[in-house]
């Protein structure tokens, strides 16, 4: 019975798609197939080059993976720094 509810039940279902696919090759992929951007023909006849959807997401992901490491590598750096600043303070001491 446990399956049949687990098919059919009224339960909603939390599905998060997570990917550790390198967004730079994702970007790189977009790019390369041509589909990071798509033109629009305007009643005039102008024609507007506009990012896709994919595009500016694959960018999104590839900053927020970047500010990530970014933070990281600044608060090592701060460690790095007070445990610096400790050994003068303790060698200026001695």
């Amino acid at each position: 019975m446990s399956y049949l509810n687990q098919m059919y039940g009224r339960r909603s279902k939390n599905i998060v798609a997570t990917s550790d696919k390198n967004p730079n090759r994702v970007t790189g992929g977009l790019k390369a197939q041509g589909v990071d951007r798509f033109t629009m023909l305007g009643e005039d006849g102008t024609q507007q080059e506009v990012p896709s959807l994919q595009y500016v997401t694959s960018l999104e992901e590839q900053s927020r993976k970047q500010r990530a490491a970014i933070t990281a590598l600044e608060r090592k750096l701060t460690r790095c720094e007070s445990a610096i600043e400790q050994l003068k303070n303790v060698i200026s001491r001695s």
